[in-house]
């Protein structure tokens, strides 16, 4: 999957002060993931749907994880995320470990990590895959916790976009507020985890935030 986090949609209104917002937009949420993975007290972490390394090239920085891996379906993506990580890679530490794959398939590789996270990759599933991806991500690879970015579909028209476009074209849905809190509330008492939700990016009072966001932990944790 090419790297959903460095890509935004273009065709609007908003011209360059849109790119800008966009792009701030883009590092706050990378920051965001990274302070959230650090808080949850883990070492090792699970990057799915790791695109080109953006979010990996942060957590290499942080000396509490000692293994990461990455995980992303488009083989261009992980040759230039090699690139990226090139010198962490070399060195051996921390342990990085980058895998052509998908997080709708079982791999013995991927379970047991303390956390992991999904950038802005959900959207990217059809909805008659999401049953699957739930099954192998909460029930099989289940990290200690999960923390999951998406877009508020309600925040679109501020971006100048049309009723029903989408934040870019490979996007399969885009969820409001309610339809994610709906869905990952489902996912979290099936599979064993309590969950909080949060946004990121400057809210509007009746819209909210551009981002939203998930925090699964499995509440054995607790």
């Amino acid at each position: 999957m090419v790297d959903s986090r460095a890509r935004f949609h273009t065709d609007t209104t908003g011209g360059p002060h849109l790119l800008t917002q966009m792009t701030s937009l883009h590092e706050e949420r990378l920051d965001r993931v990274c302070n959230t993975l650090r808080a949850t007290g883990a070492r090792t972490v699970l990057d799915l749907g790791c695109g080109s390394g953006s979010l990996l090239s942060l957590l290499v920085r942080e000396p509490r994880f000692t293994q990461l891996v990455g995980l992303d379906q488009s083989g261009i993506s992980l040759s230039l995320a090699r690139t990226i990580l090139a010198t962490t890679l070399e060195k051996g530490t921390p342990e990085v470990t980058l895998i052509n794959g998908s997080y709708q398939e079982p791999d013995l590789r991927l379970t047991g990590f303390d956390a992991a996270a999904m950038v802005e990759t959900i959207e990217h599933v059809p909805p008659h895959a999401l049953s699957t991806v739930e099954q192998t991500v909460f029930g099989h690879y289940r990290p200690g916790s999960l923390f999951m970015t998406t877009p508020n579909s309600e925040y679109n028209p501020l971006l100048g976009l049309a009723p029903g476009e989408f934040r870019e074209e490979d996007h399969k849905f885009e969820w409001t507020r309610a339809k994610f809190r709906q869905w990952a509330r489902g996912v979290a008492t099936r599979n064993g985890y309590r969950v909080k939700f949060g946004g990121i990016g400057e809210e509007d009072p009746e819209l909210g935030p551009p981002t939203q966001t998930a925090l699964f932990t499995l509440s054995e944790r607790q």
